[in-house]
């Protein structure tokens, strides 16, 4: 028995072995056959080239090719100028699931775009401008959810464009000099920073740009009209007219009839279960949530440590005679059928207690569904506000802010509910037990544009409101399942920051009446330049004292700036010329004058800029 044990064991070994590579040789397999049709065996591959079997992609840097630090997997494909001819097969290209950065701009690529692109779900970046691709898009790109940058500049395009409305964090879109037909894309104009599809063959009207974008970024499609373009758009015919003015006539009519009734039947209905509701009702939903609050507040011996948990957040029963509120489940698909009572019975471990309240971890289902629930304290804000927050921050999604799953609010505290989150905190990432050895400065600087786009797109949507996100920080920096950087806890708190050089009360009478939104817009500035200036130095906030600004302000001062600079990405060969520009962008974050400070759309274009010549510079290794 035990030769044969012996004889199958190296069996097993290679079958496990084989099955752990195959997943990987197929990615591989399916780069090296992107790349055979993209050459097209008009440009000479040498050795130095990669792009083959018998080589890796991420540790023999082939090139063009830029790898996660952490998992090595493909999240970059540089290709630009590089005078390929081939057919582009971008089913290829999406086997490496991972892949973020698509670039082949300036070459003579031809083929088309196919339906497969949405396999490149996390694809970030796409730019395929100054080639001879041709075709109608594929619907699927309007799947690509988190896409920012798109260029197809310089092609031969064809046909409708996709709906890409869903596509909320799109910043850039050039689509110029192109064949293009049907009308204007339909985009989120309110985010997008840049806009060209001029010299297409669009037509119909021009959407509201949120006066953002000139005439000449509609300029030559001559079936375009409005009045950004000085061109009035043909009015319907008056038969037409007519008709849908007594058609949305007679709908008023009926729907007027339809809600009269309906005010009739629920009139009746409220009569009737009047008249039927027991007298003791309150008394006994009183009692009922008596015996609730009691059984959660008395436990036995062996549950003591889980007791002494809950009790941080368990609810007292009544308050000034009112029944226990109710816990507000939010559209996230995690909170459905999420009741009070489930997180009161539910274990829970304590994370961490901070300035502003408790975070704790509790598990649901058996551990099958996992949440984090923040406990406030010592927040002035009421019940009402509290609530209007939180729905208005449920309506304000974006792929890098963590939501709400759902809250609770009282006259004694508040409840946040969201989705735990396993990877830690950016603070941990750098200032952990590896004290940021295995994150590289492409990382890094991935994170300070994903949290600079995220904050940016939060303030435009929230700035009416006064909802700044109040307590930035890296520890609220959180890594989703993807293992990519979001904001959590946002609007959390009404103004809390490590701005020292701003004292709102103190300088209120010199700012404008609308202050308070302005300092805290203004601090999340500062505050978001300090997390810049953890990534770049790779020190925390506060060390023995030393404030983390006031030390960068000094050093450069002295004229010492290289000495900022985290060793680990000197080690690493990181541009010094770009680490100086991220440099520049923090300290422009943390003026001392909020006035001077630029606002999020500002720091988030320059990251941006900064991101995109990393990632062109990439493909010269």
């Amino acid at each position: 028995m035990n030769r044969v044990s012996v004889r199958i064991l190296p069996v097993l070994i290679f079958l496990l072995f084989h099955v752990s590579k195959s997943e990987d040789e197929e990615v591989k397999r399916s780069l090296v056959g992107f790349m055979d049709k993209l050459a097209a065996g008009n440009v000479g591959r040498d050795q130095s080239w990669g792009w083959n079997m018998s080589s890796d992609p991420c540790n023999d840097k082939w090139i063009g090719v830029s790898c996660d630090t952490l998992s090595k997997s493909v999240k970059k494909v540089v290709l630009d100028e590089l005078n390929l001819t081939g057919v582009l097969d971008i089913g290829f290209a999406c086997k490496a699931s991972s892949l973020s950065v698509l670039s082949l701009h300036s070459n003579n690529v031809v083929g088309s775009i196919s339906e497969e692109i949405r396999n490149c779900k996390h694809l970030t970046h796409l730019y395929v401008s100054g080639n001879q691709i041709s075709g109608h898009l594929p619907v699927s790109l309007k799947q690509l959810s988190n896409l920012k940058r798109f260029d197809i500049s310089n092609n031969n395009f064809s046909g409708e464009f996709p709906d890409f409305s869903q596509i909320s964090g799109l910043i850039t879109f050039f689509a110029q000099n192109n064949q293009l037909t049907g009308e204007v894309p339909n985009l989120d104009f309110s985010h997008l920073l840049q806009l060209n599809i001029s010299n297409n063959n669009f037509s119909g009207p021009i959407p509201d740009v949120k006066g953002r974008f000139s005439a000449d970024s509609f300029s030559g499609n001559p079936g375009l009209c409005g009045e950004l373009v000085s061109k009035p758009c043909p009015s319907t015919p008056p038969s037409k007219r007519k008709s849908n003015h007594s058609s949305i006539k007679r709908f008023f009519i009926y729907s007027g009839y339809a809600v009269l009734c309906l005010i009739v039947v629920l009139f009746v209905a409220f009569k009737l279960v009047s008249k039927m509701k027991p007298k003791d009702d309150k008394e006994a939903v009183e009692t009922n949530t008596s015996r609730r609050s009691y059984k959660t507040s008395t436990t036995t011996s062996n549950e003591s440590k889980i007791a002494e948990n809950k009790s941080e957040y368990s609810i007292s029963s009544v308050e000034s005679g009112v029944a226990l509120s109710s816990l507000v489940v939010l559209t996230s698909p995690t909170g459905q059928g999420l009741r009070f009572e489930d997180l009161l019975r539910a274990p829970a471990e304590l994370l961490g207690k901070g300035k502003h309240g408790s975070l704790y971890k509790v598990m649901l289902d058996n551990g099958v569904t996992t949440l984090a629930v923040k406990r406030i304290k010592d927040w002035s804000v009421d019940s009402k506000e509290f609530k209007r927050r939180m729905k208005r921050l449920d309506q304000t999604r974006h792929p890098s802010v963590f939501p709400s799953v759902a809250f609770y609010c009282s006259q004694q505290e508040k409840l946040l509910v969201y989705e735990y989150q396993p990877n830690g905190s950016l603070f941990r990432l750098l200032h952990g037990a590896q004290s940021g050895q295995a994150f590289g400065w492409e990382s890094r600087l991935n994170v300070a544009a994903i949290v600079g786009e995220a904050l940016a797109f939060m303030h435009e949507e929230l700035g009416e409101d006064g909802i700044a996100h109040g307590n930035l920080k890296s520890t609220n920096i959180l890594f989703n399942q993807n293992k990519d950087p979001c904001i959590s806890e946002y609007g959390l708190m009404a103004f809390q920051t490590q701005d020292l050089s701003f004292d709102f009360q103190s300088s209120k009478d010199a700012l404008d009446p609308a202050a308070p939104t302005y300092g805290s817009f203004k601090a999340d500035i500062y505050s978001f330049g300090v997390i810049l200036l953890e990534l770049l130095t790779g020190k925390p906030v506060h060390t023995n004292g030393i404030d983390l600004a006031r030390w960068v302000h000094s050093v450069v001062t002295e004229e010492w700036t290289v000495e900022v600079f985290d060793k680990v990405l000197i080690s690493q060969g990181a541009s010094e010329e770009r680490l100086l520009n991220l440099l520049q962008i923090a300290l422009k974050c943390i003026n001392p004058n909020p006035y001077e400070r630029p606002n999020m759309n500002q720091v988030a274009v320059m990251i941006s800029t900064l991101k995109d010549e990393e990632d062109r510079s990439s493909s010269h290794p």
